[in-house]
């Protein structure tokens, strides 16, 4: 039962002993496991500072990924708008260049069967008057040499002509 009831003595040098233990612990042990505590929550607390700086530097990168993409994207619409553009362009001048120039080939194919028609035309008439002029020749001949025939061109002739 002496455990349970103390003596004076055993609680003195339990007294003196734990507040021995107690100096030493806090001159040796405690400074550094404080020390250690404070690290290591200083550790922790540098890391979720840099976790969150991390964090904050991530959704910046994201802005500016955004950002570029989306000028990125314009800028391919703004390439693909002058392209489109550029293309009616040539197509546009093309069908004006293809238009003038079949109006030039039209104008020039005109003026070439009008010119070739002329001549045609000129060759039929000098075909036709030296047929004439044959036919005729040929008709004269053939009457001159019959008087008779002569005396009656003479009289048609004569008919023919009106005197005033």
């Amino acid at each position: 039962m002496e455990l349970i009831t103390p003596e004076l003595g055993l609680i003195f040098w339990q007294t003196l002993i734990f507040l021995i233990l107690l100096a030493l612990l806090a001159k040796f042990a405690w400074k550094p496991i404080l020390g250690s505590l404070r690290e290591r929550e200083q550790g922790i607390e540098d890391a979720l500072r840099q976790a969150d700086r991390a964090k904050a530097e991530m959704q910046s990168l994201k802005a500016d990924n955004e950002k570029l993409l989306a000028e990125a994207r314009r800028e391919r619409d703004q390439m693909l708008k002058e392209g489109q553009a550029m293309a009616a362009q040539i197509v546009e001048q093309a069908k004006t260049t293809a238009s003038e120039e079949a109006a030039r080939v039209t104008q020039q194919a005109r003026e070439s069967i009008q010119q070739e028609k002329n001549q045609a035309l000129a060759e039929v008439r000098n075909t036709a008057a030296q047929l004439s002029v044959d036919i005729a020749e040929r008709l004269l001949r053939r009457e001159l040499t019959d008087p008779s025939a002569q005396q009656k061109l003479v009289d048609e002739y004569l008919k023919d002509v009106k005197l005033n």
